[in-house]
């Protein structure tokens, strides 16, 4: 058995869950309270877990018994009194259960010990992990496709800034720390699981080369578990980076993040006071935060996802804009698809840019590819793959950008993807605006195949059908009050 058919033996649980009256928001918490101590033994890391809460004491018990002992077992875990680990802390911090019958704790608890682990120990305790997570964001009804960014986009940013033994990485919108992870996975894969590298080097890989902040403890639970079971140890901490909690995230070689959407809460300002300019946008706050926690040497880089308006917004927009283009050297511009994140409609880009050694004057040009035009349809059915970055990454060029010269000709081919525009032509358009767009959407055509069309069609049906019942059960004995 390999680790997708654990995954989806794993989701299956979430039926009996459901019949509990566990949303599909929180089963994969629910399943990280089970699963941790399942893989701590696994591991054979049970040693900061109290004897009488290890996974073989746990599955030794039926019906009310386990119930009771359960909920005991969550409120204990989760107080340092109690268990004098940090992070077993953090994973159990204010834990409770949802589930009410005895008999689905049991259930649950007895197939998970049955499934196959010494293939999930042979594939990766976390690559099985973060399966699941990515199980729950492409199930619509999760709501958590919001949160998740695609692994195959993860890749490459990682791939293009190139992180390097030694540096100090950074993602101040952890989420489930899937950046860091692919970071550290990159460079594990250059040096044979760190093994190349000297006890003072494999060291700071574990504890200290990889950082982040997340602000929705139920996610940062599951960063730390995600952090756990990749063999990583480093600084993640749940709070707000726009707050003075975050001013600790300074002097990075690396940042990679996709921040949230949207405004704050109550469109009230950051609390932070070491942004230069003000707004209740946060994209427009991340992106402050990011390019002035990278170090001042002319190497530190950073890879940023951003919606469309970071690249347009007037005003304070366009002030931050500019001292972007300043502070740091916006090399890259990368124009993602629509269709790619779970919340439609969101149109998004990749920011590439490296600090510079001053303040001033460090973009003189900034090349813009094109994804988004002409593409071929996106969705749950037909997602990002590897091959869709392959012209990006063939022309990113990161060691020599001026071989990207050779790959574009404006007169040539005025409706290619790839295109270049210096911070004169920048500074002159209106806004300052880097919504940069030229290609010709008239070849533009649907080549999905009709099972596809057809899929996405029903797909959609289901959708609207489940809104009606689930409106119609609202409304249920409404008239009858009336």
């Amino acid at each position: 058995m390999n680790n997708q058919e654990i995954v989806q033996k794993l989701w299956n649980e979430c039926n009996i869950l459901r019949d509990d009256g566990v949303s599909y928001q929180d089963y994969i918490t629910e399943l990280t309270y089970i699963l941790f101590l399942k893989m701590s033994k696994e591991q054979g890391e049970q040693d900061d877990i109290p004897e009488k809460y290890q996974w073989d004491n746990l599955v030794s018990k039926e019906g009310l018994e386990l119930s009771n002992f359960y909920r005991q077992l969550l409120l204990d875990l989760g107080n340092p009194e109690v268990v004098k680990s940090e992070r077993i802390n953090a994973i159990y911090a204010n834990a409770s259960t949802a589930i009410d019958e005895p008999a689905n704790l049991e259930k649950i608890i007895k197939d998970i010990d049955g499934l196959d682990w010494w293939s999930a120990r042979e594939e990766g305790l976390g690559d099985l992990y973060e399966g699941l997570m990515e199980k729950n964001a492409n199930e619509v009804k999760s709501g958590a496709g919001q949160y998740f960014t695609p692994r195959v986009l993860i890749n490459m940013m990682v791939k293009m800034t190139q992180p390097k033994i030694g540096d100090r990485c950074n993602d101040p919108a952890a989420g489930t720390f899937g950046f860091m992870v692919a970071a550290d996975q990159y460079l594990k894969d250059q040096t044979d699981d760190y093994s190349t590298l000297n006890t003072e080097q494999g060291e700071f890989q574990v504890h200290e080369a990889f950082s982040g902040m997340e602000l929705v403890p139920n996610t940062h639970r599951l960063a730390i578990m995600n952090e756990y079971l990749h063999g990583m140890d480093g600084r993640l901490e749940q709070g707000d980076s726009l707050s003075a909690n975050g001013k600790w995230m300074k002097n990075f070689d690396v940042v990679l993040t996709n921040p949230p959407f949207g405004t704050k809460k109550g469109g009230e300002r950051v609390t932070r006071d070491d942004l230069t300019y003000e707004t209740s946008n946060k994209q427009l706050n991340f992106l402050q935060i990011i390019y002035n926690s990278l170090k001042k040497d002319g190497k530190a880089r950073a890879a940023v996802v951003v919606p469309d308006n970071v690249l347009f917004a007037d005003g304070v927009g366009e002030a931050i804009r500019k001292d972007l283009l300043n502070k740091c050297n916006l090399h890259t511009i990368l124009r993602l698809p629509t269709g790619i994140f779970y919340a439609q409609g969101v149109q998004t880009n990749v920011l590439f840019f490296t600090r510079g050694e001053s303040d001033k004057d460090n973009t003189k040009e900034t090349w813009i590819y094109d994804m988004r035009h002409q593409m071929r349809s996106f969705g749950k059915r037909n997602p990002l793959n590897d091959k869709d970055f392959a012209g990006f990454e063939k022309l990113f060029c990161v060691d020599d950008r001026s071989k990207r010269k050779e790959t574009w000709d404006k007169e040539k081919n005025p409706n290619g993807r790839w295109r270049k525009f210096t911070i004169d032509e920048i500074l002159k358009r209106p806004n300052t605006s880097l919504d940069i767009s030229w290609m010709n959407d008239e070849e533009e055509h649907d080549d999905r195949s009709l099972k596809e069309i057809l899929d996405e069609m029903n797909d959609k049906s289901k959708a609207i059908r489940d809104a009606i019942a689930e409106l119609n059960k609202a409304l249920e004995g409404i008239d009858d009050e009336d």
